[in-house]
């Protein structure tokens, strides 16, 4: 075998594993550990690989650059209209100052279509992922994401929180703390002297933990919770006549999951004739379209971009340092945006 067929084979499996031990690849070569460590030296002088102890490592993002080379990471979201345009701006920003590029695939929440674009971005030979799976990993992932990891690519989960002990316990994360959030949003209507609140969501990844946030802002503060749910299409005629008799009953304030939802709720209740922030106080969660509203409405917003930059970090990061780096899970706290839905109850 020639020497320039042997270093393409060596770029390959680096590429391919992100580090590989030099007795490995001399078996694999069937080459001499004296050819090999020929090889290795004279691509880790043209700065192809790293030379690590035993083995030899990708070149981390800065040296690709440099070279006019660039990593290519996977990015796996379940939409691309509605809040994960600001995950991906920060991701690819975060990228392309750190030399490398992103591939984006969307599942349009399809377990299925996870899957698939998952195998695409893998079989185009992406050397790290970014997975925003369609729903809080599970044990139903835990056969995907073992393969993933024999298959030796990198990833990181990306505002989603695997659960201890689930299958993506110790893979790396970077996610907005939800319940941080509506723990903000809740506690700005406590201070406002709101007694009874009420909370909106229809079922999603984070509502969960939304709930969990919202909870534990009543328990502390002293407040009296009421739950309404949200149908998957927004809030129906019958969903919002429930919450103008709960108006009527006494509650003075809404945290509504997520603000699309807030938006058609506020045009709803403007029909029935409740005044927004004179009869019920609303916080919208997401501030997507929040300040479009009329009234603006307050809103809690999650650092989405933040988010996406931090996931691109912790991914080249272990791209860079390879699997005996522990493993990190990062929670971005959301911000509250305080606009005129909100005030003292009357």
């Amino acid at each position: 075998m020639f020497a320039e067929q042997r270093h393409e084979l060596i770029l390959r499996e680096v590429r391919e594993r992100g580090s590989v031990r030099l007795a490995e690849l001399a078996d694999r070569l069937n080459v001499s550990m004296v050819t090999l460590r020929r090889d290795v030296e004279q691509l880790a002088a043209q700065g192809l690989v790293n030379r690590v102890h035993g083995g030899i490592t990708r070149p981390d993002p800065a040296q690709e650059a440099a070279k006019g080379r660039s990593l290519t990471l996977g990015m796996l979201v379940p939409s691309a209209m509605y809040y994960f345009p600001a995950v991906i701006k920060g991701a690819r920003e975060q990228a392309e100052r750190l030399g490398a590029r992103i591939v984006l695939g969307v599942s349009r929440y399809s377990d299925d279509e996870d899957r698939t674009q998952v195998k695409q971005l893998v079989d185009g030979g992406v050397e790290g992922l970014l997975l925003t799976p369609s729903r809080q990993p599970d044990a139903s992932h835990e056969a995907w994401l073992r393969e993933l990891s024999e298959l030796g690519v990198p990833a990181v989960l990306v505002e989603r929180r695997a659960e201890l002990g689930g299958p993506a316990s110790l893979l790396d994360a970077a996610a907005s703390h939800h319940a941080h959030g509506a723990y903000l949003g809740t506690r700005h209507l406590a201070e406002l002297g709101h007694l009874r609140v009420g909370l909106m969501s229809r079922r999603s990844p984070t509502a969960p933990r939304v709930r969990h946030g919202f909870l534990a802002a009543v328990d502390d503060l002293g407040l009296e919770p009421v739950h309404l749910a949200v149908e998957q299409e927004g809030p129906s005629r019958e969903q919002v006549a429930e919450v103008v008799e709960a108006i009527r009953d006494g509650v003075t304030a809404l945290l509504v999951h997520n603000d699309e939802d807030t938006l058609l709720l506020v045009q709803h209740l403007r029909v029935a004739g409740v005044r927004i922030p004179d009869e019920v106080s609303i916080v919208a969660y997401d501030d997507e379209v929040a300040l479009l509203s009329d009234p603006p409405l307050t809103a809690v917003a999650p650092p989405k971009a933040a988010v996406g930059r931090c996931a691109v970090d912790l991914l080249v990061s272990r791209i860079e340092e390879g699997p005996d780096r522990p493993a990190r899970q990062v929670a971005l706290l959301p911000e509250l945006r305080v606009r005129e839905s909100t005030a003292p109850p009357r």
